[in-house]
């Protein structure tokens, strides 16, 4: 907000189409709050012209704008190509390139997937084939058969993932 004559005033005109915008005023203009969808702010209107629309005078008020981001085009490009994208759609990505990421993304499913089997394998060993043993705040049998069953949907989410890791990696080699 900017001081002008000792008043902060700012307004809002979100009735203009594609976001708000930012004005200033001198102190001896009134602003006015004119109703409709949405609300306007303005001090651009004489007396008789807000009195004929309904419009109030606000006093001393300071009124916040929030101006909306600039809207581009659907399909239009804001400049320079996003990072690590090629500089025009139809061009190709050298084959050497290509490679590389095929290397990396292939170590990294690797690496996901002996992750993911220790923590299965973690599992079933403490799963013990449906009779984890029992620790000894599971004084409780209910609260022992409660992990027992969340150590089952535990394990199978783990073969789930297991299994997808497996597929990725036959998709990629």
């Amino acid at each position: 907000m900017s001081r002008v004559g000792g008043k902060a005033v700012v307004l809002l005109a979100l009735a203009m189409a594609g976001g708000g915008a930012v004005a200033q005023t001198d102190s001896s203009k009134p602003v006015y709050r004119c109703p409709g969808k949405p609300v306007l702010y303005t001090d651009a209107l004489s007396a008789k012209e807000a009195k004929e629309k309904g419009c109030t005078t606000l006093e001393g008020a300071p009124i916040t704008v929030i101006a909306s981001p600039k809207r581009t085009a659907p399909g239009s490009s804001s400049g320079a190509p996003a990072a690590g994208q090629p500089a025009r759609p139809d061009a190709r990505i050298d084959p050497n390139d290509q490679r590389l990421r095929d290397n990396d993304a292939r170590r990294i499913l690797e690496q996901e997937l002996r992750k993911e089997e220790e923590a299965l394998a973690a599992l079933k060993k403490e799963y013990n084939n449906g009779e984890p043993e029992r620790r000894g705040d599971e004084r409780n049998y209910q609260k022992y058969l409660d992990r027992t069953a969340e150590l089952k949907a535990s394990l199978a989410r783990k073969e789930s993932d297991v299994a997808a890791l497996k597929r990725e990696l036959g998709k990629i080699q």
